[in-house]
């Protein structure tokens, strides 16, 4: 058993998880506006399944409105269509060349919904974290028993992947620390 590259497999993980999360809460609505809530609203593109991004340039008008000037302008009743479907809790506007969404300012109680689906997707990322240290811990232990490593390498081994498991947990703390905070931000 290599230390180094099981270190590194276990860290790549963890770290494909954050970037999971980080992505996946960026295009949760905190109230503001940014192109990224559009970012899993799919399009009908002569047929095809489309994302939004690849049809049409998307910009934001300070403070909450998204601009969409699609590259086809046969396109703007479909992306109209999109966007309604996609439960954004704002409706598209379009004046023949662009489509402008204004985006609500959220309700005290939609933003307690948001907070709780937060709190619940924060768990559910540390449980992953915590999966992939338990996989490790049982490649661990399974060398130690078939003598591959000592038991003091594999105490120092496991340690280490407890410090690294703890570390991107408490990152995940402070990753959805910060979007509560843009989330409860008036």
């Amino acid at each position: 058993m290599d230390q180094k590259t099981l270190m590194t497999q276990v860290e790549n993980r963890m770290k494909k998880v954050i970037e999971s999360y980080k992505k996946d809460l960026a295009s949760m609505r905190a109230g503001r506006a940014t192109p990224l809530l559009l970012e899993r609203v799919v399009v009908d593109y002569y047929g095809v399944p489309t994302p939004i991004n690849q049809v049409a340039s998307i910009g934001v008008a300070p403070p909450r409105t998204l601009v969409i000037q699609p590259w086809d302008k046969n396109l703007l009743g479909n992306i109209e269509k999109a966007i309604q479907k996609s439960n954004l809790g704002a409706m598209p506007v379009s004046d023949g060349t662009v489509i402008r969404v204004t985006i609500p300012p959220l309700s005290g109680e939609r933003r307690r919904d948001l907070i709780k689906t937060l709190k619940k997707d924060a768990e559910a990322q540390k449980v992953l974290i915590r999966n992939i240290r338990r996989s490790a811990m049982d490649e661990i232990k399974q060398a130690e028993k078939d003598k591959e490593i000592s038991e003091d390498m594999s105490r120092r081994i496991q340690e280490q992947v407890q410090r690294l498991t703890d570390d991107y947990i408490k990152l995940v703390d402070e990753i959805t620390s910060a979007k509560e905070a843009e989330v409860m931000e008036v």
